[in-house]
């Protein structure tokens, strides 16, 4: 009893010796468990009416939670090139002149659309009737349309660039046309640069042949051939070409040129050659500007 009343002595000494747990540093901190909720805690819902909540806060769109934002307006074009783009632009004798196109698919840029003249609607009085006959050559305007489809596709190797394929119907005139244009550029330095152009239609006047009706449509062809010499600094391009169709006999030649003077503003001159021998000459201003 004596020795084990000594042991137990020393093992109490010992003890005592020894800091406690929390005050060493090396030990981990042992991390507090939260209360588990009691029936007796108090009911913070216990005031609020969740029917009157506005639930519409928590609608959000997930989609720009997973990822980074969209650079730029990239996104909200391809979903406005989806739906048709109108355009409308009055003239002065009467008539509007209504355009439609809407992008079928992306792939070698496919679309398709229409042209519109649309005369007015409606009375008009004696006055605007004389005003626009006097404007549409003694007649009163009518309205007609065309409806057309266009594609371009990339070009062949080096042989060209751009390949540009447009079909166009005018029921009013009973007129077809299918018209295909290849197209190669030619960076000759920094400065200029050659744009070589061969434009070729095929119109087709008359009803399209169909089963139970007779018809002799006439068919002619036309050739374009055109080189653009662009000067970067100036923003001059100096035209040349000449046309060739089968109511013509012989090559038209034709010369022009085009300055850009500022924004968007174009001014260009023309002239060529004519069946009957007189020359044709024109001067012409533009402005073309997109949004």
């Amino acid at each position: 009893m004596l020795a084990a009343g000594i042991t137990l002595t020393s093992i109490l000494a010992a003890a005592a010796q020894t800091p406690p747990a929390d005050d060493d540093p090396d030990m981990p901190e042992v991390e507090e468990t939260e209360a588990a909720p009691s029936v007796n805690d108090v009911d913070i819902m216990k005031d609020i009416d969740v029917s009157k909540l506005d639930w519409s806060l928590l609608d959000v769109d997930v989609s720009i939670l997973t990822g980074p934002a969209p650079k730029g307006s990239g996104a909200s074009k391809a979903a406005a090139s989806v739906d048709a783009a109108w355009s409308a632009n009055e003239r002065t004798n009467g008539t509007s002149a209504v355009s439609v196109k809407q992008s079928i698919t992306p792939f070698w840029d496919t679309r398709i659309g229409a042209d519109m003249t649309v005369a007015r609607q409606g009375t008009a009085t004696t006055s605007e009737q004389l005003s626009e006959k006097l404007a549409n050559g003694g007649s009163l305007p009518q309205s007609s349309g065309t409806a057309w489809a266009a594609i371009t596709a990339p070009g062949v190797a080096s042989i060209w660039d751009k390949t540009s394929v447009e079909a166009r119907v005018d029921p009013g005139s009973e007129q077809s046309r299918l018209g295909t244009s290849l197209s190669k550029s030619l960076p000759l330095s920094e400065q200029y640069s050659v744009t070589l152009k061969n434009d070729y239609n095929l119109i087709q006047q008359g009803i399209v042949p169909v089963p139970g009706i007779v018809s002799h449509p006439a068919r002619s062809y036309e050739t374009d051939q055109s080189a653009r010499l662009s000067i970067t600094d100036t923003g001059t391009s100096l035209i040349a070409g000449q046309t060739l169709s089968t109511s013509d006999d012989k090559w038209l030649r034709k010369v022009g040129a085009e300055q850009k003077l500022f924004d968007g503003v174009t001014i260009s001159g023309s002239i060529g050659e004519t069946p009957s021998g007189a020359a044709n000459k024109s001067l012409s201003a533009g402005f073309k500007r997109s949004w």
